[in-house]
């Protein structure tokens, strides 16, 4: 009876401490990965370190040519675009047209009630009186000179006469059939003629609305846009780097976010002569070809073009970072080994630069995670600097007299006083 209790007391013991044991090894924390090492201009990394599967790597390849994308703009093609605005103050009396309607050269797009025109009609009815007026005074004049009763110099001053009236009638009549005004009628309707043939792409009036011809100009809408919409043009925001490249006549691919999968080809056909101060851009103009008006103005595009490179390697553009004024890639010259290198770049786009010094084909540069890396560079350097300062502190310091006896070197002592402890 009485060891019972003291074998219960061992077991339970033994018990508590086994499993103290094991929570012990639970809560034991992971070894931590060793630091990289740095010797020279390399970081060097242990096998296996964490770190190194975060890295991602891009081989350099040799130059080849460039796919470079531009942001771009569709806008209507103004060479075959009739912007209409009044020619004279009305008010709209009647719309023959309407958005997406096909016209014709001569089509009636609207008719607007215009005393102004009204007035100008009625000029083109008095110029035409007046020269059938003096056409008659000339036949008079003619014959009274071939009956000898006046002199020459009447004859010439009818005809000038006739001719200066001939000549405006003729300019009052073009111009009153210019804005659909017939000869002799004076009707006060103003026609908005479509001179092209196209389709309707605005029309910014309505019945009764009161219109002047001092409403127009940039920034006013027209009172109708007629286009032809088979060809569009691109307008191109292109890099000083991109001049030498889009020139007249070179050719670009088109992409148009909202019309995925979907690629057309357009053409080059102007590029402005200055810079634009306040992006850096140069404008440049393209065409390309609508035929099924799958596209449409104001649409945003992206514009790519190839370039070909000079001599030089590849490489991602996200695996160049910019050192105070240089500019720099992280190389791994060996598995697991870094090394940072200053390079020189002739092109950097948003996806892509050109390495021309610095760099060989065939190099692996860090291309993901790549700032992560210079900061371990960074603090590597900087805990080796305070351990290199201080060595060198310790070899310029003069040695103690302490220290000295510790060396049995003895130390350095004025002549004088050996010649005093000589004496």
């Amino acid at each position: 009876m009485k060891r019972t209790p003291l074998f219960i007391l061992t077991a339970s013991a033994l018990l508590a401490l086994t499993l103290l044991a094991g929570c012990n090894e639970a809560a034991a924390p992971a070894p931590e990965a060793p630091a990289p090492i740095l010797q020279g201009n390399q970081l060097r990394f242990a096998p296996g370190h964490p770190q190194l599967a975060l890295l991602g790597l891009a081989t350099a390849a040799p130059g080849k040519a460039i796919s470079v994308e531009l942001p771009a703009r569709l806008v209507w093609n103004e060479e075959r675009t009739q912007r209409i605005y009044p020619a004279f103050a009305g008010r709209v009396m009647a719309i023959k047209a309407d958005l997406g309607q096909v016209v014709r050269a001569g089509t009636l797009l609207a008719e607007l009630a215009s005393p102004d025109f009204g007035g100008a009609q009625a000029d083109t009815s008095k110029a035409q009186a007046d020269a059938r007026l003096t056409q008659k005074a000339l036949q008079r004049q003619r014959e009274l000179f071939e009956a000898g009763i006046i002199a020459r110099k009447d004859l010439d001053q009818a005809e000038a006469d006739a001719a200066r009236a001939q000549a405006e009638s003729q300019r009052a009549e073009a111009r009153t059939r210019l804005y659909g005004g017939g000869t002799g009628n004076i009707n006060q309707q103003l026609a908005l003629i479509a001179s092209i043939s196209g389709v309707v792409v605005e029309r910014n009036l309505n019945p009764g609305q009161e219109v002047r011809p001092d409403q127009s100009g940039p920034g006013v809408p027209a009172l109708f846009v007629v286009t032809d919409p088979s060809s569009l043009w691109v307008q191109i925001d292109a890099r000083e780097a991109e001049i030498g490249t889009l020139k007249p006549g070179a050719v670009f691919e088109l992409i148009i976010p909202t019309l995925p999968g979907q690629k057309f080809e357009g053409r080059v056909t102007a590029a402005a002569d200055f810079i634009d101060p306040a992006t850096r851009t140069i404008k440049v103009r393209g065409l390309v070809a609508n035929p099924e008006r799958r596209l449409k103005a104001e649409m945003l595009a992206t514009a790519r073009i190839e370039r070909i490179i000079g001599p030089g390697v590849v490489i991602p553009a996200q695996a160049v970072s910019l050192l105070g004024a240089k500019q720099t890639v992280l190389v791994q010259v060996q598995p697991g080994v870094f090394e940072s290198r200053s390079v020189t770049l002739s092109y950097q786009g948003p996806r892509e630069a050109v390495v021309a010094t610095g760099l060989e084909a065939g190099e692996q540069v860090v291309s993901e995670n790549m700032l992560l890396l210079a900061r371990e560079f960074r603090s590597a350097q900087n805990e080796a600097k305070p351990a290199e300062t201080s060595d060198k502190n310790k070899l310029a310091a003069p040695a103690s007299p302490a220290q000295a006896a510790m060396n049995n070197v003895a130390p350095a002592t004025p002549s004088a006083s050996g010649s005093k402890a000589q004496r």
